[in-house]
């Protein structure tokens, strides 16, 4: 059984928050807007084919009272080689408790290219906090979930910016990457989700939803969502 870290204190400070629209970047927004942090929630129109969840984004960003929500538009189908971006079959029925392999629903630099976004925009708006909602444990495997990604990408920001160098000049550290469902199951974050008071029927999860937005149930995300919420005990008001 593990616990999420204790939110920091974030009273009077902003922070950029990335959010797809999924279980996770809702969790994560709630958990940081628990801190006290004012939040601009960050979402991207990159080309995937599940673009339902952008509605979703609007939603959460709105409810779960983010201080403004930005669309970045970036065109990562334009490299291919993602059953999210290109003309691939997104896998479904496999047996993802013991699934090893990188899956083609991997998408090529997407959280690199995601966080150096939210790193950019939060120069721009004072920030000096960024959030993520990867996960190591209950996940699909993706290179760029892990805790080693994530303390990489800190280090990078603080040595590739204005701030952070200036930061660095006067001794101090300027940005820190949070990812606080890093070590949870997916059970466990369904349970902080609703624990935190997140309407997690506003998500989504699913890589192949049918045209109204329903899942198909059968894809990676939406196994191990469905495992998530079983064995949280919770049910999913999204299951078909």
């Amino acid at each position: 059984m593990h616990s999420a870290p204790k939110p920091p204190a974030g009273k009077g400070r902003t922070a950029v928050v990335l959010l797809s629209g999924g279980l996770d970047s809702a969790v994560t927004l709630a958990w940081m807007r628990a801190g006290g942090f004012r939040c601009v929630a960050l979402s991207f129109d990159y080309g995937q084919r599940h673009r339902f969840e952008l509605e979703c984004a609007a939603r959460v960003a709105k409810a779960l009272g983010a201080e403004s929500q930005r669309v970045a538009h970036i065109d990562l189908g334009a490299f291919g080689g993602s059953a999210l971006t290109a003309d691939m079959a997104v896998p479904k029925d496999r047996d993802v408790e013991h699934a090893h392999d990188i899956p083609v629903t991997y998408v090529p630099a997407r959280n690199a290219v995601f966080l150096t976004m939210a790193m950019g925009l939060a120069e721009t708006v004072d920030a000096r906090d960024l959030a993520i909602g990867v996960n190591a444990l209950d996940y699909s495997g993706y290179p760029d979930c892990r805790p080693e990604f994530v303390q990489a990408f800190e280090q990078l920001a603080n040595l590739g910016t204005k701030a952070g160098v200036e930061a660095a000049a006067r001794g101090e550290r300027w940005f820190s990457v949070h990812a606080p469902l890093m070590q949870l199951t997916k059970a466990e974050i369904v349970k902080l989700g609703t624990d935190l008071g997140v309407d997690l029927g506003m998500t989504t999860s699913c890589y192949d939803p049918h045209a109204d937005g329903t899942p198909c149930g059968r894809c990676d995300a939406c196994l191990l969502r469905a495992k998530g919420f079983a064995e949280a005990g919770v049910r999913d008001a999204r299951a078909r």
